[in-house]
């Protein structure tokens, strides 16, 4: 028993240190990892200040960190089991097998990994972005290689797996659209309100909180629809990406004033009533019946 302890303590004395210094360095390439990352996204960001390649950044910085993270604790472990004496070369072989019958067993995880591989890659998907994946819809606040996290306009938080997304509808990607369906009464003069349509775009690209989210003046794309109550004039703005919905929400409130004082109708669904006419292009007559109003009719 004495013997057993005193080569235990001998032991302890020459490899306990090295496992210390393993951990040690261990912690401070993690944390060195870290705070590289950081600074070169900040300096990335300095260099290019456009907001879609700060999108870029955001979305491959954790992926970095990640990959340096699995990186590090994996070379570190090789080498604290190499100061145990544990000869690493038939756990490798034996983590092949199991990585093997575990892939087989897990080919959700696999599928998911090699997608969320692709979208990355090819930058299909970054944080900041509005995407429309899987049937669900929102502002992308995370993504890894294994899934896609999104948060809707209503506060909810999607978690998409990356192997579930066939089609990914980017919404804010380099620059975004919006389409205006602009309803106006038969009556009214179509150059007339494209005429209002194009001033109060040229008020927008004027206006200090707006200009810098327009980039090209509105294209009016015309009568687009006769519909049962009124005629659609399609238009649409094209603006800094996620900047649409804001755009299009002033555009419609300095349009609904300017149609006001102008006397512009924007009508309601209303059903007009038809009677006919015969060869000679007479009507039938319409006979209208009141009821519960004898007594107010008769006074």
């Amino acid at each position: 028993m004495h013997l057993w302890l005193e080569q235990a303590l001998k032991w302890l004395i020459a490899v306990g240190p090295k496992v210390v210094v393993t951990v040690i360095l261990t912690l401070i390439a993690l944390r060195a990892s870290r705070s590289l990352s950081d600074r070169f996204l900040s300096a990335f960001k300095k260099a290019k200040p456009e907001m879609e390649m700060q999108k870029r950044a955001d979305t491959l910085s954790s992926l970095m960190r990640y990959v340096a993270t699995v990186i590090i604790i994996v070379v570190s472990s090789i080498m604290i089991l190499d100061e145990f004496g544990i000869d690493i070369g038939p756990i490798l072989a034996a983590a092949g097998i199991v990585g093997l019958a575990v892939g087989f067993g897990a080919q959700h995880l696999v599928q998911d990994v090699i997608s969320g591989f692709f979208i990355l890659i090819e930058d299909q998907i970054r944080v900041g972005d509005i995407v429309q994946i899987a049937g669900k819809s929102g502002l992308v606040e995370r993504v890894n290689l294994r899934m896609t996290t999104l948060r809707d306009l209503s506060g909810n938080v999607h978690f998409v797996r990356n192997g579930q997304i066939d089609v990914v509808t980017n919404m804010t990607k380099e620059y975004s659209y919006y389409v205006f369906d602009i309803s106006i009464s038969y009556r009214e003069d179509i150059e007339e309100v494209t005429a209002i349509i194009k001033e109060i775009d040229e008020q927008m690209r004027n206006d200090p909180q707006f200009k810098d989210f327009i980039l090209e003046p509105i294209d009016v794309l015309g009568l687009d629809k006769f519909a049962d109550s009124a005629i659609i004039i399609r238009a649409r703005v094209k603006t800094k990406p996620i900047r649409q919905w804001k755009v299009a929400r002033e555009f419609n409130r300095r349009l609904k004033k300017e149609f006001d004082e102008r006397k512009i109708e924007m009508p309601y669904p209303h059903l007009m009533l038809y009677m006919g006419q015969d060869k000679k292009g007479d009507s039938a007559p319409l006979n209208v019946s009141l009821t519960g109003k004898s007594e107010h009719l008769s006074e």
